[in-house]
C-alpha cells in the first residue's frame, strides 16, 4: 500500500518483511536509550549489519527517549542506520504519544541531514516497549510523513514484520489525510 502525503508530496508505503533486506538510504532501528544491543528489530539489524554498528553505538554512548542518532550500516544495503528511541508504554499518560512522534520526526529529520532520499522504519515501541500498535501507527505515519518533506526525504517506508502490524498501519494510512 502506498499513499502520497498531500502537503509534502512524500510517498508513504507499507510492506511486510525484514527491514534488514530493504533497499533504502537509511533504515531506522528501534533502539533503547543506552543504544545497547537488544532483540527484535535491533538484534536483526546488528546481526545483519555486523559488529561495526555496535562498536559505533558504544562510542555514541546513548540517546534520549524521543531522539535519534546515526551510525554507518555495516554490511547492510543501506548507507546509514538511524537509532530512534521510542517510549516504553506506561498506559498513555506519561507523554508516550508525544515521545513516539518525536522519535519519528528526529529519525526522518536526521535522514534528511545525512542526504537520504528514502528511509525504512519499523513499528517503533510496539514490541517489547509495549506501545499498542493500533495507537502507534497513526502517530508514526503522521510524524514521519510530515517531517520528511522539509527534510528532503522523498520516500518513507514502514517495514512491518508481523501481519497484525501491517494491518494496523494499513488502517491508519487509509485514514490519514
Amino acid at each position: 500500500m502506498e499513499r502520497v502525503h498531500p502537503g509534502t508530496g512524500v510517498a508513504v508505503s507499507l510492506v511486510q518483511g525484514d527491514i534488514t533486506a530493504q533497499a533504502a538510504d537509511a533504515i531506522v532501528n528501534a533502539a533503547n536509550r543506552d543504544l545497547a544491543p537488544g532483540g527484535g528489530v535491533d538484534g536483526a539489524i546488528r546481526r545483519a549489519g555486523g559488529p561495526g554498528i555496535t562498536a559505533q553505538t558504544v562510542r555514541i554512548g546513548g540517546c534520549p527517549t524521543g531522539g535519534a542518532c546515526a551510525t554507518g550500516a555495516g554490511d547492510l544495503a543501506a548507507r546509514h542506520v538511524i537509532h530512534a528511541v521510542g517510549p516504553v508504554w506506561l498506559g498513555g499518560g506519561a507523554g508516550e504519544p508525544d515521545l513516539l512522534a518525536s522519535c519519528h520526526r528526529a529519525a526522518v529529520g536526521l535522514a534528511g541531514e545525512l542526504g537520504c532520499r528514502s528511509v525504512a522504519l519499523p513499528a517503533i515501541s510496539t514490541g517489547i516497549f509495549g506501545f499498542p500498535v493500533e495507537r502507534a501507527a497513526p502517530i508514526a505515519i503522521a510524524a514521519a510523513s510530515e517531517a520528511a518533506g522539509p527534510a528532503g526525504v522523498e520516500e518513507v517506508r514502514f517495514v512491518l514484520w508481523a501481519r497484525e502490524d501491517l494491518d494496523a498501519f494499513a488502517q491508519a494510512l487509509a485514514m490519514a489525510w
